[in-house]
């Protein structure tokens, strides 16, 4: 980063940036950022292209989504926010939950936007450490909460290693969190759940007036491009959430394009049960090479290969494979097209060779 000309805040300075995923280049994969491999569905496209008045402001509610989107929960609209994407709508809850002298909890390693959204708002990050098999350790989230916490974000499944929180376990979890303390669960990747154990948070939301859902379009939906998500919870929560957003971010565009691709709930589960069955078939085979690959309810799979992992990205990158490296932590890759799994397995192949100490033990898995 640049030297700034004038005085800023030293903590907004010191704080990286979010990365976005990078993109490939020619004859290779892009499988940096979870996005799904295919075209917008025909009547999502025409949707969006029917739309007329770009000298107009959008409406600022996103007023027929949400009411959409009450339908489809069975909540009043009130119960329901939508944003630009769950990540902008996750930046309002911590600015509207938390300021100096608060703490956030969150799972570390999870969604890399978080710690981000926590120095802006000016608190204080509490990183709880995820188990070794990239799950999430929610007792020791439990014993994390002081009386400075004001959110707990838990992130199911954990982006970017894979397994999701159980339902129980949860339940478990939530009844011990004191009843005035705000719990998101952040479920961006729920619809390539395949575990009817896992965690779908719906089902506990009516119990829990402290529990807030975020969810999106961008993934399993296909709409990552138009900036659409949404969070479900107790009105007064929400309304608060909406004090901190930047007006008119949602465009008509994407507006429409969330109420089209909502009436083609066959269509988006055919494409997710593609990539969830790929997945599987992905994460079998490189077992089978010997890496040690965390049981996964996401789009992607995660290569923990610790200090070797800017070494094994660079062993994808000349394969093809255009991954998503965390230096020191491991490399996620997304489920994309089916043409990219040959490659990929190849390139995983020659980076276990290269480092055999990446292999887990006979049995472990």
């Amino acid at each position: 980063m640049a030297d700034a000309p004038v005085k800023l805040r030293p903590e907004i300075l010191a704080q990286r940036a979010y990365q976005q995923g990078k993109p490939a280049p020619a004859k290779s994969f892009k499988l940096s950022s979870n996005e799904v491999p295919f075209p917008p569905l025909k009547s999502v496209l025409e949707a969006a292209q029917r739309v007329d008045g770009m000298q107009r402001y959008p409406d600022a509610s996103a007023g027929a989504v949400r009411e959409a989107l009450a339908e489809h929960y069975d909540l009043a609209a009130e119960n329901v926010l939508v944003g630009a994407g769950s990540v902008s709508l996750l930046y309002q809850a911590v600015a509207a939950a938390a300021g100096p002298g608060d703490e956030v909890i969150y799972p570390w390693r999870s969604f890399e936007a978080y710690p981000g959204m926590v120095t802006v708002a000016g608190a204080t990050s509490v990183r709880v450490p995820i188990r070794a098999d990239g799950s999430l350790d929610l007792d020791a989230i439990l014993d994390a909460i002081t009386d400075r916490t004001r959110l707990v974000i838990v992130c199911s499944p954990n982006n970017p290693t894979g397994p999701a929180v159980g339902q129980e376990e949860f339940e478990r979890f939530i009844d011990r969190v004191p009843e005035d303390l705000l719990v998101i669960a952040d479920e961006a990747y729920i619809e390539f759940v395949t575990d009817p154990g896992a965690l779908n948070a719906t089902r506990i939301l009516a119990e829990h007036p402290n529990l807030v859902i975020a969810r999106t379009f961008s993934k399993a939906y296909g709409l990552a491009g138009m900036r659409v998500g949404y969070m479900l919870g107790h009105p007064g929560i929400l309304g608060a959430f909406t004090t901190t957003a930047i007006p008119f971010l949602i465009s008509a565009q994407a507006q429409a394009a969330a109420l089209a691709v909502m009436r083609e709930p066959e269509a988006v589960r055919t494409r997710v049960n593609e990539i969830t069955a790929r997945r599987d078939e992905v994460r079998r085979a490189l077992i089978d090479q010997g890496w040690d690959v965390p049981e996964t309810q996401a789009n992607f799979v995660w290569l923990p290969c610790g200090e070797q992992t800017e070494g094994v990205d660079a062993i994808l990158r000349e394969g093809g494979i255009v991954a998503r490296a965390f230096p020191g932590d491991g490399i996620r890759v997304t489920i994309a097209e089916e043409e990219s799994v040959t490659p990929l397995l190849a390139a995983c192949w020659r980076a276990i060779e290269r480092y055999p100490y990446l292999r887990s033990e006979p049995g472990e898995e």
